[in-house]
């Protein structure tokens, strides 16, 4: 492991550290390799914050704000650590007049989180929406790639309940 690699080792594992070394020596030199070591990057860490982009700025002998601004730009890539599950709640104006403001507020009083925030057990991320494009099962919760359509505030703690 490279002496460089101790800042990383706070976060994550050796393991982890190790595998990040492997993803950026597989893309180095290659052109449009940044966007495929982000990637692999974040299904390895599971998120990428600046310690991480500096180093794969370092090694792929690019700009930091290069970096920064592929992560920043694309919202596939996230900074912060995200949750095992991801709680979007819908706030399209289908939604939006059926409810799903109280939806979203009840969400955030059961896990204790704001939007874009995530739980500190690391076990859900909250998102708001703007529509599914399931305006007629509105107000709609999607948790992962499960869709709940007619969702009241009382049927929140039910729905979460189910990915424990």
């Amino acid at each position: 492991m490279k002496a460089e690699d101790a800042e990383l080792l706070k976060d994550f594992t050796s393991e982890q550290v190790t595998q990040l070394n492997k993803i950026i020596d597989k893309h180095k030199g290659k052109p449009g390799g940044l966007i495929p070591v982000l990637e692999e990057a974040q299904v390895c860490l599971e998120y990428l914050p600046i310690s991480v982009q500096k180093k794969i700025a370092k090694e792929l002998n690019l700009p930091l704000s290069r970096v920064y601004g592929v992560v920043t730009f694309y919202s596939f890539f996230t900074m912060t650590p995200r949750g095992k599950h991801t709680v979007r709640v819908c706030l399209g104006t289908a939604c939006y007049v059926r409810g799903g403001k109280a939806i979203a507020e009840t969400l955030q009083k059961d896990l204790g989180i704001n939007e874009g925030e995530t739980t500190p057990d690391r076990m859900f991320t909250l998102e708001t929406i703007r529509c599914l494009g399931a305006c007629g099962l509105g107000p709609v919760v999607v948790v992962d790639e499960d869709v709940h359509g007619r969702m009241k505030p009382s049927k929140v703690k039910e729905i979460l309940a189910q990915y424990k």
